[in-house]
């Protein structure tokens, strides 16, 4: 049985999955990748992504994809929810426009996903002192190419 940790993940499981081709996306928006893409590149590190969604609207600064740890810390505790509940290692695929679709997909498939899988690793063999901070990395094309940018929120 599927390990389904945050809202939308038992929303998921309860309605069944639904492949990314039969979510409702307008026309001239596509995902660059699909969660067999996701699941067959990360492998059994698929299992540590505690929930993998497929945005609706593309981000503003051109994020593809993006991943991020939410720490369970005092502030995200309180909500009626066990800290065991809430999600850690977050997935996210953001759409584009769907001319951009293969370039996109091929540069994600060739680099990084491999990336996604070493960011995976890391974060779950990482000592506490980066555990307690929420932390993440979008990538997205430049110039023909991926680019990253890790971010990183102090414990408050």
């Amino acid at each position: 049985m599927p390990k389904w940790t945050c809202a939308s993940a038992r929303d998921s499981a309860i309605l069944g999955p639904v492949p990314a081709r039969n979510r409702r996306l307008p026309r001239h928006l596509s995902w660059p990748l699909t969660r067999t893409d996701v699941q067959t590149a990360l492998g059994e590190r698929f299992a540590e992504v505690d929930e993998l969604s497929f945005g609706g609207h593309p981000w503003g600064d051109g994020t593809l994809l993006h991943v991020g740890w939410t720490p369970v810390v005092r502030a995200n505790y309180g909500s009626g929810v066990h800290p065991s509940r809430w999600c850690r290692i977050h997935v996210s695929v953001c759409p584009l426009p769907a001319a951009d679709r293969a370039a996109a997909r091929r540069a994600l498939q060739e680099h990084v996903l491999a990336e996604l899988g070493a960011w995976i690793d890391n974060a779950r063999h990482a000592p506490e002192t980066w555990t307690l901070t929420w932390h993440s990395r979008s990538w997205r094309l430049v110039a023909g190419a991926a680019a990253h940018r890790d971010d990183r929120q102090p414990y408050r």
